[in-house]
């Protein structure tokens, strides 16, 4: 079985499936965490938000959005908001799964969907949204190199963050919170093991920690 499949394989087993369904009605948003392979490695693409949006401006942060009410679910939100921001078409996208929900500082209910995408792909950023498209081997978040964590008072668990020097354009991006907690979770559950830090969740049993998470966030609304 080559990387690719046994990823998928392996990444549909952790499918949250009607988990969650127990939620109060929430504001709802989606990211895809789009995987390819390349070079015989899995990587992940992510955006850079452009200057002038009004919230997370010149944040790195996964294609995504709010669910809006022609959506039929989190996986169309997600791959309707690829679309208008990379020019992704939902048709090459093959969608592995969808993780647990994280509300994020806005108060969003946000749910990781995670897809394959060709390697040949070729962004279209919408430049009123994006800034910078690019790929990060998913193995980097993985190392303890280039990885710094602390404490942020009100959240559970430590606030991760990683620089991440691109060599193609030679541009360093700044990965962090919800963008680098999804980037470590998607990494621990593809390589089954834990990384070189220390994290909050049971890299075996993830739900167990966000469901925790969740529901502390959601008992203080």
């Amino acid at each position: 079985m080559d990387i690719k499949y046994r990823t998928i394989a392996t990444l549909k087993r952790y499918e949250i499936g009607s988990k969650f369904s127990y939620l109060p009605v929430l504001p709802k948003a989606s990211v895809l965490i789009p995987l390819l392979v390349r070079e015989g490695e899995v990587h992940v693409l992510m955006t850079l938000r452009s200057l002038e949006l009004r919230s997370n401006a010149g944040e790195v942060c996964f294609p995504g959005g709010k669910r809006d009410p022609r959506d039929k679910d989190d996986v169309d939100t997600a791959l309707r908001e690829a679309e208008e921001e990379i020019g992704l078409p939902p048709d090459q996208v093959e969608v592995v799964c969808t993780l647990c929900p994280i509300m994020n500082k806005s108060g969003l209910l946000v749910t990781p969907v995670v897809g394959f995408i060709e390697e040949t792909f070729c962004p279209c950023p919408n430049p009123a949204e994006v800034s910078a498209v690019f790929t990060v081997p998913l193995e980097f978040f993985m190392r303890a190199a280039d990885h710094n964590a602390y404490n942020t008072p009100g959240l559970v668990g430590l606030l991760h963050s990683f620089d991440y020097l691109d060599l193609k354009s030679g541009n360093q991006y700044h990965i962090w919170g919800l963008t680098a907690i999804l980037a470590i979770l998607v990494a621990v559950l593809t390589f089954r093991k834990k990384p070189e830090y220390d994290i909050a969740f049971d890299s075996d049993d993830p739900v167990a920690y966000f469901q925790y998470s969740l529901n502390r966030r959601i008992s203080k609304l």
